[in-house]
């Protein structure tokens, strides 16, 4: 088991810097965490000593008239979308909460949602964390502060730094800072439920939905397999007028995929806030979970490859472009049926016992130029091997 010894919890970017650089000097790995909600991500990392950001606190820039917002990299997100509600706005990729599928008491930070570029339902229609994230502060592998980006979304030419932290879950350095573009909140939000359809015809049915011009916002399905009715689930958002005229005609066009009704408010905001957050897979807690990307239209053959040969249960999001599949936690977690059945897409194992995602590559491995890149990019950030090590993949 990872025995970590010493535990830092810096209030300052300054100290953040000086933690580094005696980790430098020493040669002592650093496992970086910010909420402690997310542990469970990733390959197991051996470090005799932790940095958390978690007393990195405070938002630091909030303009709701220009749609930004920065804060330090531990402030609770649960802090960052209060205050944006106040304001009648948001961050408009949903991002995601993993307490329910680990078990965890934490906080989730904003500074993880950035390191992790953790994206929900709404991806599909508002982008991904990192389409939004303008600009952040960090310290690198040689303990140096480093700011990037800033209040407007700019063109980059050469290394779009920004972008490369983002989803770097705390490899390449520790994020101090981060700045993101937000959205007005929804003012009413309400789902059309179709009942009764299989995986093929649920899919065909969100990717008419999504070809239309009615601004769908969240497509989903719930298959035979987590519901005893399958419900394809189909969000729209915004103002109410607009919300009731794209709803009469989503059900004029989908009228002929069977028996319909709508979730309200109250009911819609609920049932997509259980799917960005994996819920219907978080019991039995024993089990692994995957997280595949596949094209939409290959998502039912995709499932059908993979149930072939694994009895477990799956939802689609985004329309069918993220499947969520949860099996058994013994061998391999699936890992070789998984993988095979997936192809051109990835597969990411997002629970599993710690003896599982030592021995099984977590995260997709890529082909080998990319990977001789992934490890430019880190000796660049981090030429010690500092931070995180092994945790998206082994030896870096």
């Amino acid at each position: 088991m990872n025995q970590t010894l010493t535990l830092d919890r810096p209030t300052s970017e300054a100290e953040v810097i000086d933690i580094v650089n005696e980790a430098r000097r020493a040669r002592t790995p650093l496992a970086i965490e910010g909420g402690a909600t997310r542990a469970g991500l990733g390959r197991p990392v051996r470090a005799p000593r932790k940095l958390s950001t978690a007393a990195l606190t405070g938002i630091t820039l909030y303009e709701p008239g220009e749609m930004v917002i920065s804060a330090r990299a531990g402030t609770p997100l649960a802090e960052i979308e209060s205050v944006l509600a106040e304001k009648g706005q948001m961050l408009p990729f949903e991002p995601m909460d993993h307490r329910a599928i680990y078990g965890a008491t934490g906080e989730p930070s904003i500074g993880a949602v950035a390191a992790c570029n953790l994206s929900g339902p709404r991806r599909i229609q508002g982008g991904a964390a990192r389409d939004h994230l303008l600009g952040l502060r960090l310290v690198n592998g040689r303990g140096e502060a480093v700011k990037s980006g800033g209040r407007v979304m700019k063109n980059v030419t050469g290394l779009d730094l920004v972008k490369v932290m983002c989803g770097s879950f705390g490899t390449l350095g520790i994020l101090t800072e981060v700045t993101f573009k937000v959205l007005p909140r929804p003012r009413r939000t309400a789902t059309l439920v179709i009942e009764g359809l299989e995986d093929a015809q649920a899919i065909a049915c969100l990717s008419a939905a999504l070809g239309s011009p009615y601004e769908v916002s969240g497509a989903a399905h719930l298959p035979a397999c987590l519901s005893p009715v399958p419900q394809t689930l189909l969000r729209i958002e915004h103002f109410p007028e607009s919300v009731d005229y794209r709803m009469r005609e989503l059900e004029k066009l989908l009228a002929s995929y069977g028996p319909m009704h709508r979730l309200d408010h109250d009911a819609s905001l609920k049932i997509w806030r259980e799917i960005g957050d994996v819920t219907p897979l978080a019991k039995p807690s024993d089990q692994s979970v995957w997280r595949i990307s596949t094209a939409p239209t290959r998502a039912p053959l995709v499932m059908a490859a993979i149930s072939a040969g694994l009895k477990g249960q799956w939802f689609y999001d985004w329309g069918g472009g993220l499947i969520w599949f949860a099996t058994t936690a013994g061998g391999d977690c699936g890992a070789a049926i998984v993988r095979a059945a997936v192809q051109s897409g990835h597969a990411t194992l997002i629970r599993a016992p710690q003896s599982v995602r030592e021995d099984v590559p977590v995260f997709a491995p890529p082909a080998a130029p990319l990977m001789q890149l992934t490890r430019g990019i880190k000796d660049s950030f981090d030429p010690h091997r500092l931070f995180n090590p092994g945790r998206m993949y082994a030896g870096l």
